[in-house]
């Protein structure tokens, strides 16, 4: 009971820093998601292209990215690339835009790497003879892919973008070890001002679990509402 009360304390005056917390936390997500799946479908094709050094470079990067850690590449980034004279830019009127920056390119190249197998497999799901008749019908290869596969395979990969999404929200708390003031960064400052350590924790937990359980729920109607939409 008393666990309880501290944390019903440490929400009533640390509230606004929690909010903080996840504001970031989703701006982070949301970036790194949309710019993961734009890049995605870019990697997608070039893994399936018949140019041999486009589908070998696509294929490094993907099973790079897939098989090393995410605080490694955030690292690297944030640290790596000013010694070797590349950096990002500071804007004035936002803080620390730097470190917002290097964290949000680490999570898109993270997710990408992720996203392109999703695409990947979405339209590989689609049956060829789409593509087929979109060429007997005067297509381009390349048109018969933005008209008529991509949309289908739209639909076979939107569930898994949306776990895609939830994923990143949790993976996103690693991005507190270069100072960006996300929820996780917020709870670290919490529990320095507190010395309530479970208790700042199992808040940071409950925050996490109420967003991905919300998103987790969205992601589950809108399969509904496909395998609704295939039926009739």
């Amino acid at each position: 009971m008393q666990f309880i009360q501290t944390i019903i304390k440490i929400l009533s005056k640390y509230g606004n820093f929690y909010a903080e917390g996840v504001r970031n936390t989703l701006i982070i997500s949301l970036m790194a998601v949309v710019f993961g799946t734009l890049l995605g479908a870019l990697m997608a094709l070039a893994r399936m292209s018949k140019i041999k050094p486009l589908r070998w470079l696509a294929t490094a990067y993907i099973e790079f990215f897939r098989g090393t850690p995410l605080m490694v590449q955030l690292t690297f980034i944030f640290y790596g690339l000013p010694m070797v004279g590349i950096s990002f830019p500071e804007v004035s009127f936002i803080p620390d835009f730097s470190r917002f920056m290097a964290g949000v390119v680490a999570m898109s190249l993270n997710s990408c790497a992720y996203v392109a197998e999703v695409i990947r497999s979405g339209i590989q799901a689609v049956d060829p003879g789409q593509m087929e008749a979109a060429r007997c019908l005067g297509l381009s290869g390349g048109q018969g892919m933005t008209m008529v596969v991509l949309p289908q395979a739209i639909r076979n990969i939107l569930p898994a973008l949306g776990n895609e999404f939830i994923t990143v929200i949790k993976e996103s708390s690693v991005v507190s070890v270069i100072g960006i003031a996300d929820l996780m960064y917020r709870t670290n400052g919490v529990k320095a001002k507190t010395y309530n350590v479970l208790e700042c924790l199992a808040t940071a937990a409950i925050i996490y679990f109420i967003l991905t359980f919300t998103f987790s729920k969205l992601v589950a109607w809108a399969e509904r509402r496909m395998a609704h939409g295939r039926k009739s």
